[in-house]
């Protein structure tokens, strides 16, 4: 029998407790999530930049077989890219679960949250802003909504507005970050604020972190980072090396065009962003909400794009604080088993059991 607690996000529940985080842009699609699903977790797929280019193409009018303006919901540009992700994560992982991510910032938010909704995700996770017109389209399709907090407040704001978790995201996360303070110092007043599941997010690296996570009453992690330098992860085998390359120190956090920080792996991009503090670009993408365009100070999805595709000199290579620790390449179930093996290990030791019976 299990030591390690069950994650129930409504219907849904895992072999194991773990959700592998949404990384964006383009590094968590359809390959790590559809291993990570296989494997017991719940893999995600990050919706960025996953939006329909072509503006022309007529708008889709259904959801999930209904009439949008029937639920009081407007038509909406159906993204194809990400419909195909979704698709072809499902068809690797058919007994799985799948996710997707959405940032709140971007601009086109609700017709990937429609998109997603329409092509089969399992679960929404909401992050880098909070829309409460979120909730009531997710429970119109009876999809559950997983929101990303960082203090007591917004979580009970999201248990209130419906939401099925929620997800603690601290300092030590990789990414655009809600605060800067310790999962340690902002879980425990998270997980006495509300009675849904809370699933601890930021410097989850090994199953002794895991285990400390469920003593304070989290009921799940999401761990992104060391699921980078798997053979299964989207992203070009230049930007897993550079995450396996990386020191302790080389853990930074930096201005993001999102308005909100961000933790990134030094580098040369980010050595010329802080000592020119704007870098001159173009605005193809328009993808962001907070975005002024070429006045920002640099093009995220422009340096994002270049990182994933392997020119990690030129581009930003997000990353959590335990970068430094990641030595090597992992298969997607070898680094689940590993994890959980030396989570229940660390539990039987401390003599802790969250399982039931």
């Amino acid at each position: 029998m299990s030591r390690l607690p069950k994650l129930r996000i409504k219907n849904l529940e895992p072999k194991y407790p773990i959700i592998q985080g949404g990384m964006g842009a383009k590094v968590s699609l359809h390959k790590l999530a559809a291993a990570v699903a296989n494997a017991g977790g719940i893999g995600v797929i990050s919706a960025v930049l996953l939006h329909e280019k072509d503006r022309s193409k007529p708008m889709k009018t259904t959801c999930k077989g209904i009439d949008v303006e029937s639920v009081g919901l407007k038509p909406y540009h159906y993204a194809h890219e990400l419909a195909r992700e979704i698709k072809k994560a499902k068809e690797l992982a058919p007994n799985g679960i799948i996710g997707v991510n959405i940032m709140y910032a971007l601009t086109h938010f609700y017709e990937l949250l429609m998109t997603a909704i329409d092509a089969g995700a399992d679960l929404i996770i909401q992050g880098a802003g909070f829309g409460k017109d979120v909730f009531k389209i997710c429970n119109t399709f009876d999809v559950p909504l997983v929101e990303i907090v960082a203090t007591p407040k917004g979580a009970k704001l999201s248990q209130r507005l419906g939401a099925a978790a929620v997800i603690v995201e601290s300092g030590e996360a990789g990414g655009h970050l809600g605060t800067l303070d310790s999962l340690w110092d902002i879980l425990p007043s998270i997980v006495e604020a509300v009675d849904i599941p809370v699933i601890a997010a930021g410097g989850i690296f090994d199953g002794k972190d895991m285990a400390r996570a469920f003593e304070m009453g989290a009921k799940g992690v999401q761990i992104a980072t060391r699921f980078i330098a798997t053979y299964e992860c989207d992203a070009h085998q230049n930007f897993k090396d550079y995450i396996i390359q990386a020191k302790p120190e080389d853990s930074i956090y930096i201005k993001s065009p999102v308005g909100m920080p961000a933790h990134a792996v030094r580098n040369p991009f980010t050595e010329r962003l802080e000592r020119e503090g704007k870098i001159p670009h173009k605005c193809p993408f328009n993808c962001l909400k907070t975005c002024s365009g070429e006045d920002s100070i640099y093009c995220i999805a422009d340096v994002l794009l270049k990182s994933v595709s392997g020119n990690v000199e030129e581009g930003l290579v997000f990353s959590g604080s335990n970068v430094g620790r990641v030595n090597r390449m992992y298969s997607v179930e070898e680094l689940i088993e590993e994890l959980v093996t030396e989570c229940e290990r660390e539990l039987e030791r401390r003599n802790l059991n969250f399982g039931e019976e």
